[in-house]
């Protein structure tokens, strides 16, 4: 297997001869959680708290294990694509820490980076044998029907960034590590999950450019909203949204607390970055149905499934 990049999923792919521009926008969809997903994390207190842990754990194997983002983003792409899809069990903790170990795993493969789970486990006390994890593994690819080569906001950086005609290649660069840092910033945001990866993009590119560049932002602005590939009215409101995180605790304050630790990533630092639809979450008990929409993808109920076909 090619070490997987995420600016360039395409390549080496199946569909590398059709890897063009187009087929990147019109792929992008099925990279992307079910989308029941978004209003199902705004109703049910359960999704919400199961997706924390979830991302707290994989922050954790990330600076325990010294991973690099790109795969522990990958990870956390995988984990919301199969919860969107399964139907998660309630009172059993132990899903949430085997479906991480099976994601982490799966994104390191693709990435080519090897790391001791076992290692990990003994660490913090997990109790999941090689084949329990296999076998979890196998669980996600099915539901996430082996597209593995997931279509990231990353994928369109370098598109968009050749859209201002910039000359000077430090300035591009500055462009890209600002927007770069933006979307790492925005994974663990709830309302950011409705958006396409291109339109986290442009508007990551468009936030980082009136930061960095404020004089020519107009200019910038009206690049990107004249692409045909993306839709003016969404880009804005991702930008509001990504503006408004950075706005807000959720900016540098993460980063720098989040790097400064290097054993546990208590779920306290994710409590400052979640937005207001996380706390402002029903408190109901009965976690809400995500339903698939134009996927015929047959669900399972996970806790007679898990008891057969990973924990034997």
């Amino acid at each position: 297997m090619d070490n997987f990049d995420l600016e360039d999923p395409l390549a080496s792919s199946e569909e590398q001869q059709s890897h063009t521009l187009s087929a990147l926008f019109s792929s992008e969809s099925d990279h992307m959680p079910s989308r029941n997903y978004f209003h199902c994390l705004r109703t049910s207190e359960f999704h919400v708290s199961f997706r924390q842990e979830a991302i707290s754990l994989i922050l954790q194997v990330q600076y325990s294990c010294n991973l690099d983002p790109y795969t522990q983003y990958l990870a956390i792409n995988y984990m919301d694509r199969f919860i969107s899809w399964q139907e998660i069990p309630q009172g059993s903790p132990w899903v949430v820490r085997l479906l991480v170990m099976a994601c982490i795993s799966l994104a390191a493969k693709m990435k080519e980076i090897h790391f001791s789970l076992s290692d990990f486990q003994r660490e913090e006390g997990f109790i999941f044998d090689a084949p329990a994890i296999q076998r979890m593994e196998l669980l996600v690819l099915d539901a996430l029907n082996w597209r593995m080569r997931s279509i990231t906001p990353f994928s369109f950086i370098t598109f968009f960034v050749s859209l201002f005609q910039l000359k000077d290649p430090p300035l591009s660069q500055a462009l890209k590590d600002r927007a770069t840092h933006i979307i790492f910033q925005a994974r663990v945001e709830i309302n950011l999950l409705e958006f396409k990866p291109s339109i986290i993009a442009a508007s990551a590119l468009l936030l980082a450019c009136h930061k960095l560049f404020p004089l020519q932002f107009p200019s910038f602005e009206t690049s990107i909203l004249c692409c045909e590939y993306v839709k003016k009215e969404m880009v804005l409101k991702c930008f509001n949204a990504l503006q408004e995180m950075v706005n807000n605790e959720a900016s540098e304050s993460m980063v720098d607390v989040v790097s400064s630790s290097s054993t546990r990533i208590p779920v306290s630092v994710l409590d400052c970055h979640c937005n207001k639809s996380e706390s402002e979450s029903t408190n109901s008990t009965t976690a809400a149905t995500v339903t698939p929409e134009n996927r015929e993808i047959k669900r399972r109920k996970l806790n007679g499934f898990f008891a057969e076909k990973v924990i034997k």
